[in-house]
């Protein structure tokens, strides 16, 4: 047994680009991209591919370049996937909704060649790129133009200029689809580059091998059950965390990709009805919209959806899977590539009350297959806490598809990644007698009052069942006599004929709630702030609490 070793034959390393030469064999005649009126089957994506990795080589992209894309989830989007890493380069792509400073920033941080830019974003990229210092060498832009976008009247802002050095699909027609993909050397070659926040004063740019992402894309579909060739409603954006890693997912399994520019409760319902949809994923502020569109209808036949990125509140859950989606829950980070942690269902709750069943699946869960090990880590003993299901602690992972660490910032990859072999989230959980995690909050959001750690998510949950709240977010408020109390941002449902006051929505949480949880102030607001992937801006919510002065009347 000594003398067998590794080889070339047994020890090829993983990369997950090999799906898609897999998927031009097996579906090639199958729909891979649906696009407003357009349609390419998976032998046309595979040849678009290679032709664009063709002529991003014979430009100079090549091994360790970084190459970035500004786009929203349309065809170009997904080929990048692909592209892009078949030419040896690191995919970068960018949150379209951040401002040209930021993204000037990342892109210097990043030292991306290139950038593939969609004509949505033009101005906004050309602005970031006049902001480089002029001893800094500015990436060639490439324009992706759009003409099946009928919302578009300005078809002149589709044409290049001065700023672009060619159209994206100048690049596609030119390039050879004969091309030699570039395989990985090692199967922890850098592939991806995602940066985790719009932060212009340190950016978090997290770097992924081959390998990790392999082990995401195979360990998402295994977990969530995913069939051959299912139709996936791109609803999640594919810059945040590559989409979960599945743009790779849908290629192994020969799927169809319905691509959205952008999109609302009534769109998503248009395309299900239209494509025949059985996937799709989202934040819970998606969950949140598809449940309260008026007059909305079960569906005609049953769609997966699986929801992460923040805790869905049980009362969402709840309507969603009244209407007829099956709800799958689980949790990530951008550092893990994907979900890692999923609510992994038993049969015997099917059992129990809707009510219980919903309480049920909004806890995160356990570990995914593929993944190693999670756990909940006492801050001060450093031991794991007791499966009570009320001791508090950090989330802590270990596992093949963690992040090889931040770009040029080993010292907040050493502060993450701690000598003891655990990944420390920042996030704040409790493990239950099951052995079922359940995140009560991100560290920062706990709110600390009179002594007592209350969880905003807990508060949040209760505030979800009230039937006239449409988005609840709860952070810190300053309070003279207790140090913080909670305070609670509320939009109503657009369709009430008469919307609950301050006092009512206090009186209705101190029904439920032990006092010291209950808000002490109510501020409603027609939408809540939100970042491009759904997420409510609590950043923003703590800075408007906190102008608000120390709050001076006392609970008791």
């Amino acid at each position: 047994m000594d003398e067998l070793k590794p080889c070339t034959a047994n020890s090829s390393p993983l990369t997950p680009l090999g799906f898609l030469e897999r998927a031009a064999t097996v579906y090639g005649d199958c729909p891979s991209i649906i696009y407003n009126n357009l349609i390419y089957t998976w032998s046309q994506t595979h040849r678009r591919c290679l032709q664009l990795a063709s002529s991003l080589s014979s430009i100079g992209i090549t091994r360790g370049h970084v190459v970035s894309v500004v786009a929203p989830n349309i065809p170009a989007m997904y080929e990048a996937h692909f592209a892009i890493p078949f030419t040896g380069a690191i995919l970068n792509n960018i949150n379209t909704r951040l401002d040209a400073r930021t993204i000037s920033v990342l892109l210097q941080h990043s030292e991306s060649k290139l950038v593939l830019v969609d004509y949505q974003s033009r101005n906004l990229v050309v602005e970031a790129i006049s902001l480089f210092p002029s001893d800094i060498k500015c990436p060639p832009l490439v324009l992706i133009a759009d003409h099946t976008d009928h919302d578009n009247d300005n078809k002149s802002s589709q044409t290049v200029d001065s700023n672009f050095c060619c159209t994206y699909e100048s690049l596609v027609t030119k390039g050879d689809p004969n091309f030699k993909w570039i395989r990985p050397q090692n199967e922890w070659d850098p592939m991806i580059l995602n940066y985790t926040s719009g932060t212009t004063s340190s950016p978090k740019g997290v770097v992924h091998c081959h390998r990790g992402i392999f082990v995401m894309t195979v360990d998402s579909l295994i977990d969530w059950s995913i069939p051959k060739q299912p139709v996936y409603l791109w609803t999640l954006p594919m810059f945040h965390a590559n989409g979960w890693s599945y743009p790779w997912g849908m290629a192994a399994v020969g799927g169809t990709n319905v691509c959205l520019r952008k999109f609302d409760a009534a769109v998503i319902y248009k395309m299900i009805r239209q494509h025949g949809v059985t996937h799709m994923c989202g934040a819970p502020v998606v969950l949140n919209m598809i449940s309260n569109l008026p007059r909305s209808e079960p569906l005609r036949n049953p769609v997966h959806i699986l929801t992460a990125g923040a805790p869905p509140p049980a009362a969402v859950l709840f309507r969603t899977e009244s209407l007829g989606f099956l709800v799958s829950h689980g949790y990530g980070l951008t550092e893990t590539a994907g979900l890692v942690v999923s609510c992994a269902w038993k049969n015997k709750w099917n059992r129990l009350p809707a009510t219980e069943r919903a309480r049920m699946k909004s806890r995160q869960g356990v570990r995914t297959v593929c993944f190693t090990e999670i756990d909940v880590i006492d801050s001060e003993s450093g031991l794991s806490v007791s499966h009570d299901g009320a001791s508090l602690g950090e989330i802590v992972f270990r596992g093949g598809s963690m992040m090889l660490g931040y770009l040029k910032d080993p010292n907040g990859t050493r502060k993450c990644m701690k000598d003891d072999g655990w990944f420390y989230t920042g996030d704040v959980g409790v493990i239950h007698a099951d052995g079922y995690l359940e995140i009560k909050d991100r560290s920062k959001d706990v709110i600390i009052s009179g002594g007592e750690n209350l969880s905003s998510v807990e508060v949040e949950s209760v505030l979800y069942t009230n039937p006239a709240v449409n988005e609840a977010a709860v952070v810190a408020r300053p309070d003279e006599f207790w140090g913080e109390t909670p305070c609670a941002f509320l939009s109503l449902k657009a369709e009430l004929e008469k919307k609950p006051t301050e006092k009512e929505i206090i009186e209705y949480c101190r029904a439920r709630l032990p006092r010291y949880m209950v808000p002490k102030t109510v501020v409603f607001k027609e939408e809540l702030p939100k970042t491009s992937t759904g997420k409510i801006k609590k950043f923003e919510l703590r800075e408007m609490a906190k102008a608000m002065g120390k709050s001076k009347v006392s609970r008791m």
